[in-house]
């Protein structure tokens, strides 16, 4: 169902408060995968704000939907968007990354409450994704299944495996979102390892393809309608910007990971503000 106006201005507002809220855990660790979680904030807030039938007071329950965070070097926004939702104090982040701290440079699910796997080696998180979807076909169970890739994690050959597994099972629960923001730790990725015709591929991969802006909250939300109510395992392609509203981090590959002193710090917050002039506070 579309979003209505208020939903949309809602999204809006959420988005910008934990676009803020990665650079204040960046600039107290002193460092984190900034720019990949600039990238994808839009897709987590959309999901975990409006489209995950979950509970926060009751983290284990059976019949949640998952989430696999596959691209787990993100953890900066991810464990934010968690706080947010109301998992645990957001307070708690400010420890972010140092010693003794639940919250690491990749997320733990073992110690962050919300999380439902552990991730950061890269080319893991979708055949954890297939398995989860499969296990509740198995048991006739119908809660979904959402895994977020980094396009450059395209390059493991697990995840092309996994899908072939997802379509043969028919696995119509289970929808994969690739943060399609073409920037990579080693430069683009087209340079790096050229992925293109992505579409082409998933599709013969036999997954049900969207092609969308993945900052954009109504293509988000037709994406994600559209694929859980497919037969067929649905893979969305967010095209993304490494970096988003941060402009001096914006498609610049050295802010794949990097630290903010209180002067970028204030820069970066400036830019962000600038992004959403005109979205009520």
């Amino acid at each position: 169902m579309a979003l209505t106006p208020d939903e949309k201005t809602s999204l809006m507002q959420r988005a910008r408060g934990l676009r803020r809220d990665i650079v204040e855990i960046t600039a107290w660790s002193g460092g984190a995968h900034i720019g990949g979680s600039l990238s994808v904030i839009d897709i987590l807030t959309y999901l975990y704000f409006h489209e995950l039938d979950i509970r926060s007071d009751e983290p284990e329950w059976p019949d949640r939907d998952r989430l696999i965070l596959s691209k787990g070097h993100s953890a900066v926004g991810y464990t934010a968007v968690l706080a947010r939702r109301g998992y645990y104090d957001f307070d708690l982040l400010k420890s972010f990354n140092k010693f003794g701290s639940p919250f690491g440079m990749h997320p733990d699910g073992n110690k962050i409450t919300g999380c439902d796997a552990s991730t950061g080696s890269l080319g893991h998180g979708l055949p954890i994704a297939v398995g989860l979807a499969l296990g509740a076909k198995i048991q006739g169970a119908g809660w979904r299944v959402f895994c977020i890739v980094g396009d450059g994690e395209l390059n493991e050959g697990s995840n092309w495996e996994a899908m072939m597994a997802a379509a043969h099972h028919k696995l119509d629960n289970l929808t994969l979102i690739v943060d399609r923001n073409r920037m990579m730790i080693d430069g683009p990725t087209e340079e790096v390892m050229s992925l293109e015709p992505l579409a082409d591929k998933l599709t013969a991969f036999g997954m049900s393809v969207w092609d969308i802006d993945g900052h954009d909250f109504d293509d988000l939300c037709a994406a994600v309608d559209g694929a859980s109510a497919g037969n067929a395992p649905g893979a969305i392609i967010a095209n993304t910007v490494k970096g988003k509203g941060v402009d001096f981090m914006e498609d610049e590959v050295p802010w794949h990971y990097g630290s903010v002193d209180s002067e970028l710090r204030d820069r970066a917050l400036a830019s962000i503000e600038r992004m959403y002039e005109g979205v009520p506070q």
